[in-house]
């Protein structure tokens, strides 16, 4: 097993962790519910931050690039030039299929900033952001040439997953456990997508900007 594979046990230990505590009514609660006290102030800015997460708005971006990273492929006559593509879909396709069974099982309640109901943990946006702007970066990262085209990718998915995460708690719409269960659920699944566009292969060339600009 190679390092890389190595290391989504850490993110996956980390998932097993909280949903066991969420699961039994742990102690990792009690601060869990304080910190979110500490930080939850209902407004209109985090609650549009937290839209950044909705499938409407964050699957078309994972929809266009991964296209256009097919697109440029088969344009290069890459021999698996659908390959990143459909691994970055299947990436999103697994999000409902492990959340929505842990938001049945842990069954936890919302914080006091949203209507009585259950099924929070963990966050379905916060995952859907993570994997949709991550997972698009990911694939298109092969494509740009290192320098500033790559850092501003990756600079971009950050903010746009981090400002999902602040919506999400400052408006109360998740403790911030639920969140950090899906950076563990997101890092695993855009760890095994990573290693899925290695073995895929490089491309035979780039786009973006040249290392002179970087």
């Amino acid at each position: 097993m190679s390092i890389s594979a190595r290391l989504l046990a850490v993110p996956a230990l980390l998932l097993a962790l909280f949903t066991w505590q969420v699961a039994d009514g742990g102690p990792l609660l009690r601060w869990d519910e304080r910190l979110s006290s500490a930080l939850r102030h209902p407004d209109r800015f985090s609650e549009l931050l937290s839209d950044l997460g909705n499938v409407p708005v964050a699957l078309p971006v994972l929809l266009v690039v991964a296209g256009y990273v097919a697109w440029l492929g088969r344009r290069a006559g890459e021999p698996r030039w659908w390959g990143p593509a459909a691994a970055a879909l299947t990436a999103m396709a697994l999000v409902p299929l492990i959340v929505v069974p842990l938001k049945i099982w842990t069954d936890r309640p919302g914080t006091p900033a949203v209507p009585p109901a259950t099924g929070y943990f963990p966050s379905g946006h916060t995952a859907t952001a993570m994997i949709a702007y991550g997972g698009a970066v990911l694939v298109l990262l092969p494509w740009l040439t290192p320098g500033r085209a790559r850092r501003t990718a990756v600079g971009v998915a950050v903010v746009l997953v981090a400002a999902v995460s602040y919506g999400l708690v400052r408006r109360g719409y998740h403790w911030p456990l639920d969140v950090a269960a899906s950076w563990c659920l997101g890092a695993v699944l855009l760890g095994a997508l990573r290693l899925a566009v290695v073995r895929i292969g490089a491309p035979k060339r780039s786009v973006g900007v040249s290392h002179s600009d970087a």
